[in-house]
């Protein structure tokens, strides 16, 4: 089987070095990938966000199977273009692709599926947001209401920062999703789907701030780990019967159906399992975390998506291992990154046992590794145990250099010292820490 990846950065690494591990994949492109990627198999240096532009270049491969990673090509319809070209594509439509699109649909969706989220208001003026903000009370969540790249997220106990957040959104034509706060850990799951069957894989959880602590601004992501011991016995089958069953179900019933994976952002409260947003691709950098772990050949897994006979598959097969995933950012992110700087120690980086590295924002320049995004690199280490693969990660991280850098030196750190599952023990789903 040939593939193409879609798409430039860490997720879509992550999913060729997948998809060559697969015994039954002869052949992967990527478009328009990285230094990385390139490293690795040929890239195409494409607009992956037009949709004339990708499916004339699967048909000129002869491609079996088009992986879009990001969300900004489904958006703009790619998906559809190679459906019309009659080529097999994981990843939703144009119209399936809403529940990222617009936070305000995928609410309306959530109602009508029954799935337990946040309350929420949807703002298109400043009165309208300081109303419903005061109405929730603090801490404060806005959210802009279409694509952000991750990073259209402010959480605040500072009534002023969340209406200047607002006011940002409205001036650039937007609108707002404004909720009530969401109490506990986070945990994100993808789960895939054909359409009508859903498979979920590794729950994982990721670090959305830039720095220790939960401090600073939300970025795109700056680390994963999976799986989470922690999580309650039984919430994968609760997320799948109260939410992801139901979302596709309803996505099929208004014409609509969902192929791809759905990625579902939950918070674990005082009050039980929310929904807190869906995407409607892999995950960045949890993708990173959760496919390093998995022992089933991925490309038939996606195929079988893209076909609608997933229902065909055996279960899922995992690795006993826990992976961390740790994203190295640029000076300055996420405000206003500084690139082209040089990356050195790679190769050091990726010869620690255990470890491998996954380019992002990446180039060459001169037959150098420069950067060329906000993030950068991650680096992946795999161990029996968390506190193994913390310190596969951290270990391979300290040969990387560049100037500037930035990256957490947290990740999975609670939950190496049992903290999480501790604090769950009362909770609702009645777990022991």
């Amino acid at each position: 089987m040939k593939i193409l990846v879609v798409g430039p950065g860490g997720r879509e690494h992550a999913i060729v070095r997948a998809l060559l591990a697969d015994p039954f994949v002869a052949e992967v492109h990527a478009a328009p990938g990285n230094a990385g990627i390139a490293q690795d198999v040929t890239t195409h240096d494409v607009d992956a966000g037009n949709p004339e532009t990708v499916a004339d270049l699967a048909r000129r491969l002869g491609v079996q199977l088009v992986v879009i990673g990001p969300e900004a090509p489904l958006v703009a319809g790619v998906a559809d273009a190679l459906l019309e070209a009659q080529i097999p594509v994981f990843g939703p439509t144009r119209a399936a692709a809403q529940l990222e699109e617009s936070k305000a649909f995928a609410k309306q969706i959530m109602a009508a599926a029954d799935v337990p989220t946040a309350m929420a208001r949807v703002a298109t003026t400043g009165e309208e947001a300081a109303e419903a903000l005061s109405t929730f009370g603090g801490p404060y969540v806005v959210k802009d209401d279409g694509l952000a790249a991750g990073k259209g997220v402010v959480v605040t106990d500072d009534l002023e920062d969340a209406c200047a957040h607002a006011d940002t959104c409205f001036r650039a034509g937007g609108a707002v999703v404004i909720e009530e706060y969401l109490d506990g850990p986070e945990v994100s799951l993808f789960v895939l789907s054909d359409g009508r069957t859903v498979v979920p894989l590794a729950p994982a959880q990721d670090f959305k701030r830039i720095r220790d602590g939960d401090e600073g601004p939300n970025t795109g992501g700056m680390g994963a780990y999976s799986p989470l011991d922690w999580v309650p016995a039984g919430l994968v089958d609760d997320v799948i019967t109260r939410v992801a069953q139901p979302v596709i179900d309803e996505m099929a019933h208004r014409g609509t159906p969902f192929v791809g994976v759905l990625y579902i952002g939950l918070a674990l409260t005082s009050r039980g399992m929310r929904v807190i947003e869906f995407n409607v691709r892999f995950g960045d950098p949890e993708t990173q975390a959760v496919l390093a772990r998995l022992a089933t050949p991925l490309g038939g897994v996606l195929l079988a998506a893209a076909r609608g006979t997933l229902d065909t598959l055996e279960p899922l097969n995992w690795s006993s291992k826990t992976a961390v995933a740790v994203v190295l950012a640029s000076e300055n992110y996420p405000e206003a990154p500084v690139t082209g700087r040089r990356i050195r120690g790679l190769k050091k980086a990726g010869a620690v046992e255990g470890a491998h590295v996954l380019h992002a924002g990446t180039g060459l320049r001169d037959g150098r590794m420069v950067s060329t995004g906000g993030r950068v690199l991650t680096v992946v280490g795999l161990g029996d145990t968390l506190e193994d693969a913390r310190a596969t990660a951290y270990g391979s991280l300290s040969h990387v250099e560049l100037e500037g850098a930035q990256f957490r030196t947290d990740i999975a750190l609670k939950a190496s010292r049992s903290e999480i599952g501790a604090a769950l023990a009362a909770g609702p789903y009645g777990m022991t820490p």
